[in-house]
Formats: C-alpha cells, sequence, structure tokens
C-alpha cells in the first residue's frame, strides 16, 4: 500500500535541502522501495551544469547503494506548480521501476498529480534493445 500522503511530506522536506543556486529551482523526491523502505533526494547542482543530479536520481542511486531493488512510487516536489521529471530521470528511474507510480507535487505538497512512469517515456529504451545488438562487446 502506497502512503501518498507521507510520501508527497517526505518530498517537501527534500526539496528544502537543496543545492541549486544556479537554477533557483529545487526539487525534492520520495522513493518508495518495495520492501517498504522510503528514500529521499534533492537536487545538487553544479557549476559545470552537467555534473547536476536530479532528485530523482539522488534519491535512486541511494536506494540501489542500501540494497533496495524493486520500487512502488515516488513523490516529486517542485516549483509553483507539480512537474514531471526529466527525461534523463525518466530512463534510469525505467531501468529499475518501469511500473513505477508517479505522483508530482507543488513545493507545498498541495496540488498533486498522479501517472505512470511508463506513460511518461512510452517505448523507453531497455536491456532487451542491448540484446538486440550481437556486434555490441559484452
Amino acid at each position: 500500500m502506497i502512503d501518498e500522503a507521507r510520501l508527497i511530506k517526505l518530498a517537501v522536506e527534500a526539496r528544502k535541502r537543496a543545492y541549486c543556486p544556479y537554477s533557483n529551482f529545487p526539487v525534492g523526491a520520495a522513493l518508495l522501495a518495495k520492501d517498504g523502505r522510503i528514500f529521499t533526494g534533492c537536487n545538487v547542482e553544479n557549476a559545470s551544469y552537467g555534473l547536476t543530479m536530479c532528485a530523482e536520481r539522488v534519491a535512486l542511486f541511494k536506494a540501489v547503494s542500501e540494497g533496495a531493488r524493486g520500487f512502488l512510487a515516488i513523490a516529486i516536489a517542485c516549483g509553483e506548480g507539480p512537474c514531471a521529471p526529466c527525461g534523463a530521470c525518466r530512463q534510469v528511474l525505467h531501468e529499475l521501476a518501469p511500473g513505477l507510480e508517479v505522483i508530482m507535487t507543488d513545493g507545498e505538497g498541495k496540488t498533486v498529480r498522479r501517472g505512470k512512469l511508463a506513460d511518461l517515456l512510452p517505448q523507453a529504451f531497455t536491456p532487451s534493445h542491448l540484446e538486440d545488438q550481437p556486434d555490441l562487446p559484452r
């Protein structure tokens, strides 16, 4: 069972810890693993913009580094209104959680939209695409 209110609250709290001096766009995320643990993340920017890490990937990487596999839902808190994960985050999340429920909310957790990751990233690139390439080094 997904405690949506708790996930949203944790994402809003994580947003407050964002390091975003360049965009001034703080984002927080709370990722629910199948084993019940919740992992939070916030965006961490860098002067070399390409090295910036989004909140969703921070939460996922923390979860994986702690041994979690299999995820049920992620709440994302940002800005004046709900926003969806960027394309890079969608792809990375899809690798480990293609059936993920995505809960998007504003920075205060008041306005909520929901969706499935598969709907946000149709025709995702998957490991099976690599299997179709016999010439790739393994």
